[in-house]
This record gives structure tokens, C-alpha cells and sequence, in this order.
């Protein structure tokens, strides 16, 4: 990979191959300028539950409409979204080895409110870095770059709808191991939960 030259969704927290592809580089860029688009990393993240994987999405508000770049995206407070992520995230994880350690900090990012979905999500990749012990400088851009313009894009190499097109990952023990396959297609709370500070060090064996 070029790592002086990665360009990155938003994302409310990241999939794994996301987070890989983010602490592989050496600057975190983060596209900015980008007409919204729907059901994505950007306000979307996947949990693995007792009953499958569950995904959560942040309701998002849009000015102009279709046309809305990504940092003027808010978010609406009409329903409590927020609790109900933690208290998925809070059943899906309360076991996992790594839960305790991390719990208070990502329930005050969810219950307190942001004006955008950009300080929502900046504020959660500083708490991963932070917890991963990643030190990496986030950017973010001034102009809209069309795809082809920067060498490394991962606006939309990874998708939850496409899994196929993600990096095979090594396996670790998940919470529902037991009655599930080994799900690299979902967000790095997985990861953090259950390998605690050996993330970082799992994060570099994936190749993007």
C-alpha cells in the first residue's frame, strides 16, 4: 500500500478491513466533500448478535437534500438511536474478554449528542486510535477528489453488501463462535472487544 496516499470514508465505527486499511497508512484522510451517500460505513456499522449479525444505523439529517456533502450531514435525535446501539452493542459484547475496559467511554460518545455526523464519528476513530495505540494524524479534504485522482481509495473498496471484496482476515474467537462462522464483515468493536490491546498487532496481518 502507498501510504502517503489513502483516502477514507467517515465511518461510524469502522469494519474491520476498514480500521486495517486505516492503521496500515500513515495519514488518515478523510473525504469530506462527497454527495452523501446512503447505506454505507458512513453512518452504518454491523455487530454480530445471538441472532446474527445486526446492523446500526445512525439516522442522518440532510439539508440539500440528495445533493448533501458529507460534512453538512447531521444527525436527528427524533428517536433515542443511540440508546438502542449501546444496548445492542451493551447484549452483544457484555462477555467478551475485553468488554469492561472499554464500555463507559463508548456509551458517553453514544449518549451525548453531536452537531454533525463527522464530529460523531471523528470522535469515535480518536477513541480507537487511542485504544489501539495507533498514533495517526487525521485529515480531512478541502475539495471533492473524483475516484482515480489518488492512488489508495477506500472511500468504497469495502462494503457490508459485498463481503467477497474484503481482505481475508485471521481468525479469533468471537462471542458467538459457537454457533456461527468466524465474521471478519463487521465493525472493529468486534476486534477491540475481544482482543483488547492485541488489535493493533492483529490489524497489520490483514493485507489490504
Amino acid at each position: 500500500m502507498n501510504t502517503h496516499a489513502a483516502l477514507f470514508p467517515t465511518a461510524y465505527f469502522p469494519s474491520i478491513p476498514l480500521m486495517a486499511a486505516m492503521a496500515q497508512a500513515e495519514v488518515i484522510t478523510i473525504e469530506t466533500n462527497e454527495s452523501f451517500p446512503k447505506q454505507t460505513h458512513r453512518n452504518r456499522c454491523v455487530i454480530p448478535t445471538a441472532n446474527g449479525p445486526m446492523t446500526l444505523s445512525v439516522p442522518v439529517l440532510r439539508p440539500n437534500g440528495t445533493h448533501t456533502r458529507t460534512c453538512d450531514i447531521g444527525i436527528s435525535y427524533a428517536e433515542k438511536w443511540n440508546v438502542v446501539h449501546w444496548r445492542a452493542i451493551e447484549s452483544a459484547y457484555n462477555s467478551s474478554p475485553f468488554f469492561l475496559y472499554y464500555r463507559d467511554e463508548i456509551e458517553r460518545i453514544l449518549t451525548s449528542r453531536h452537531n454533525s455526523l463527522l464530529q460523531l464519528n471523528e470522535e469515535i476513530l480518536r477513541f480507537l486510535l487511542k485504544k489501539i495505540r495507533l498514533e495517526r494524524p487525521i485529515e480531512y479534504t478541502t475539495s471533492y477528489l473524483k475516484p482515480g485522482e489518488i492512488e489508495q481509495d477506500f472511500r468504497d473498496r469495502y462494503s457490508y453488501k459485498h463481503p467477497e471484496n474484503n481482505p481475508a482476515c485471521p481468525q479469533y474467537s468471537q462471542v458467538f463462535g459457537d454457533r456461527y462462522p468466524f465474521d471478519c464483515n463487521v465493525s472493529i468493536l468486534d476486534t477491540l472487544f475481544n482482543l483488547g490491546p492485541e488489535t493493533k498487532d492483529y490489524l497489520s496481518t490483514i493485507s489490504i
